[in-house]
């Protein structure tokens, strides 16, 4: 049955949104700026070690590990992977919210950073991208490499999307590196979130807020690879549509943006699956209209359909105020979990 069975951990993603954040913007808004500000406090109980790979073309990426205490020979820790969205990091609200779960239900955790988002721009004429699996994958084989057990794996966002993308293309091998994956807030169709994000207020607030971080890191690489692209029509760019024009599909090998949200959504491919999946969604997430949203008769038997009517793009707020964001990580973690065939130590209460 490709809609997941009701269960306490899918109740509580369908629990009503606070009284106090109403509608999907505020729940989207609301729940990073909460984090934002607690910062310091959220960052104290999370204690992250870096690590610095080189990749296969010779580039970098940062990975910040927050490591569970030892398990047995017999019952090797747990690793769950989780895999940032458009200009997030290991700080992201979202990210803090999975690492205090891992901790508490006894994971190790890790967040690979794409390239670029670590604070440090990488050195290629390559940034990152929604569709980028061959990136996913030869992380996930790494990661891999560093435990016994097969991989629990959650992709946010654009994170989601790509992560989604790699299971497509690994069919049935992909079990070999993840026992099970996990989409949050994904925009599995392209074309339709990116529409959304050029008009009226998304436009006006968030694809803003994403181009004052992107333009000036594509400068940054136009400076280490001269010629790369035009910048005044970068510079010139009002809505992600313009910036992946001139930026992100030229660099990554697709005609233009048309060819890049085509061939990089997951939707499409939902069908044919092999691994264990579970998609979340808001039903009132500004970035993805509900109307683009996969249904059960589009998606195949190994995918599981969250669909929330709230939750806001990336927030799934629970609480009196000022609330929390731990509900939705704490019933995704259940859900792979029991894909795995593992049982975790503690509850976190929604």
């Amino acid at each position: 049955m490709p809609v997941a069975p009701s269960n306490q951990a899918q109740e509580a993603t369908e629990s009503i949104a606070p009284w106090w954040l109403p509608g999907g913007h505020l729940q989207t808004i609301w729940p990073a700026l909460r984090v934002r500000h607690a910062q310091p406090a959220a960052l104290a109980a999370i204690h992250y070690r870096r690590e610095r790979w080189t990749t296969p073309d010779g580039d970098f990426i940062d990975v910040d590990w927050c490591d569970a205490q030892a398990g047995s020979a017999a019952t090797p820790t747990p690793l769950l992977v989780l895999f940032h969205g458009l200009e997030g990091s290991s700080h992201s609200h979202y990210a803090l919210a999975f690492a205090q779960v891992a901790q508490q239900r006894g994971l190790s955790f890790v967040v690979p950073h794409f390239r670029g988002c670590s604070g440090e721009i990488n050195r290629a004429a390559r940034a990152y991208h929604s569709g980028d699996y061959e990136e996913i994958g030869w992380i996930l084989t790494r990661l891999r490499q560093c435990t016994p057990r097969p991989l629990m794996v959650v992709g946010v966002s654009l994170g989601g999307n790509a992560l989604l993308r790699w299971a497509q293309e690994a069919g049935s091998q992909g079990r070999l590196q993840a026992s099970a994956v996990a989409s949050i807030s994904a925009p599995v169709d392209l074309a339709a979130s990116g529409q959304a994000m050029g008009r009226g207020f998304n436009r006006s607030v968030y694809t803003r807020m994403f181009l004052r971080s992107m333009k000036p890191k594509a400068m940054q690489k136009l400076a280490q690879h001269p010629g790369l692209f035009q910048p005044q029509a970068l510079l010139g760019a009002r809505t992600l549509y313009e910036f992946d024009n001139v930026f992100t599909a030229p660099l990554h090998g697709f005609r233009n943006t048309e060819d890049y949200w085509a061939r990089a959504s997951a939707k499409p491919h939902l069908a044919g699956m092999m691994l264990p999946t579970l998609v979340v969604n808001a039903r009132n997430d500004p970035f993805v209209p509900a109307s683009s949203l996969p249904r059960a008769s589009q998606v195949g038997r190994h995918v599981s359909l969250w669909q929330p009517l709230h939750g806001g793009h990336v927030g799934f707020a629970r609480g009196p105020w000022p609330g929390h964001i731990q509900t939705m990580p704490a019933a995704v973690l259940t859900w792979l979990a029991q894909q795995s065939g593992l049982t975790l130590k503690g509850n976190v209460d929604g």
